[in-house]
């Protein structure tokens, strides 16, 4: 499964949040595994802070 894709895709909808209070927070997927910090930089053009 391409996490990366279906994150990206679901950030630029509107549905991933980078808010990290939101329970659609997309560093969600880098605390899993499912994402690297460095892919969630390119979906968000934000440094992931644990």
């Amino acid at each position: 499964m391409n996490w990366y894709a279906i994150v990206k895709r679901y950030y630029d909808m509107g549905i991933y949040k980078i808010d990290p209070a939101d329970p659609m927070y997309v560093g969600q997927f880098v605390q899993l595994g499912k994402i690297t910090e460095e892919q969630y930089k390119e979906i968000t053009n934000i440094d992931f802070e644990a």
